[in-house]
């Protein structure tokens, strides 16, 4: 893996738990903790114990509004809200297969648990079919077949069979069950994503999607109104490819500089639901 291998990570002496080890990189334990009171104050926020059904519901637009910007597709909030057709062209396909991922992945946390790999074919099924050849959809690309996204072209792409043994050593981590915070876990898995590339279309939208599962399934934050990926939108696509070039070094201070920077999207994020919620305090929204 570009990190780590099968109970090993970088720069360490082999262990058992490596997602743990990540946790323990300089700088992490410190963006971990100002992402959990950052998510704890937003849970204790009046009308989050009031409101949170519309808090949750607005975090997903707002969150499938910023995946589809990050891939290309970035149309203003109020423009996603009122649109209805969402098959009339590329951008239009890119916004809308964000916002069934979003709805998707808060019915797939047992299928997570139970076969990572199962839940991402579903992603990917849900993202792509009736857009992209049937035979493509929801399983590894193949040997010598393209993938579908400009945004992410200058990153090296690993070859199929890479791939495949990738994801596998991926989902026999998360299988295997770590102590590490689920910030750690839920980076790990998107960077992995991103940097592997697995489908032919929509990766980019399938990993935030899977990282929100990852949010969500851990506890942190359990109703998903953190939306991540309106934190990622708002560093920029810029700064997103760049902490992603470091993770895919796969040395310490390039997996520290990942984490680091979705901690802050996630924070973002927070700070997004926390303005909703001051927005429904003050009758404005």
């Amino acid at each position: 893996m570009t990190a780590f291998s099968r109970g090993t990570a970088p720069g360490s002496p082999v262990s058992s738990d490596p997602l743990a080890v990540l946790g323990t990189l300089p700088g992490v334990s410190d963006s971990v903790e100002a992402v959990r009171q950052a998510v704890d104050r937003a849970y204790g926020h009046r009308v989050m114990r009031r409101r949170s059904n519309e808090i949750t519901s607005e975090a997903a637009l707002r969150g499938a509004r910023a995946s589809a910007a990050l891939a290309g597709a970035d149309w203003p909030l109020e423009e996603v809200r009122r649109r209805s057709d969402f098959g009339a062209d590329e951008e239009s396909r890119t916004v809308g297969a964000a916002l069934r991922l979003t709805a998707e992945s808060g019915q797939l946390l047992s299928v997570w648990r139970q076969s990572p790999l199962q839940a991402l074919a579903r992603l990917h099924l849900v993202a792509a079919g009736g857009v992209v050849p049937d035979d493509t959809v929801g399983r590894p690309r193949r040997a010598g077949e393209p993938v579908a996204e400009e945004q992410l072209a200058a990153l090296p792409l690993p070859d199929a069979a890479e791939v495949v043994a990738r994801l596998e050593g991926l989902a026999w981590l998360l299988l295997g069950g770590s102590t590490a915070p689920a910030l750690v876990v839920a980076a790990v898995v998107h960077g992995e994503l991103l940097a592997l590339r697995p489908f032919g279309s929509y990766n980019g939208p399938v990993a935030l999607a899977a990282q929100r599962i990852v949010l969500v399934g851990s506890g942190l934050d359990p109703k998903s109104i953190c939306p991540a990926e309106v934190g990622h939108a708002e560093l920029g696509r810029a700064e997103y490819l760049k902490a992603l070039g470091a993770y895919m070094s796969g040395t310490p201070q390039g997996m520290a500089q990942w984490i680091a920077h979705c901690a802050e999207a996630v924070r973002l994020g927070v700070r997004e639901s926390t303005a909703v919620c001051e927005a429904l305090q003050r009758g404005a929204a």
